[in-house]
């Protein structure tokens, strides 16, 4: 089996990826990750003139929609902080502020989870 080794140190028997929303679907962005051994798992940009840097070789792989599914997670709690939260626009200054109040944020966004995830464990 091949090992692959990438810049990083990261070392494994499957290729690292990287996933992301069309602002890196760029021909740059996803060259630097290929010289670098990471395939690059980034939303189509298809309304840009020139069409997208990802091609079919990466799209048509099930590891690809997996990691737009996992982005999408992760988005999500962006959102929510932003929203309930309130951090669109941080009331604090300095970054030990903003550091408490956004692990804060993310604390409560676990809670807000956690009474989800027991919910639906009840009701089955």
């Amino acid at each position: 089996m091949r090992r692959w080794k990438c810049c990083g140190g990261i070392s494994g028997s499957k290729r690292a990826t990287v996933g992301g929303d069309k602002g890196f679907d760029t021909a740059d962005f996803v060259r630097e990750c290929r010289n670098i051994w990471v395939t690059p798992h980034v939303a189509q940009n298809l309304a840009r003139r020139g069409g997208s840097a990802i091609d079919s070789r990466t799209t048509r792989q099930a590891g690809c929609t997996v990691s737009q599914k996992k982005r999408k997670c992760i988005e999500e709690s962006f959102g929510w902080s932003k929203t309930m939260a309130l951090l669109r626009k941080v009331r604090h200054r300095g970054t030990l502020k903003v550091d408490w109040i956004f692990t804060f944020a993310c604390a409560a966004y676990n809670l807000v989870r956690m009474r989800n995830l027991m919910r639906t464990a009840v009701a089955r």
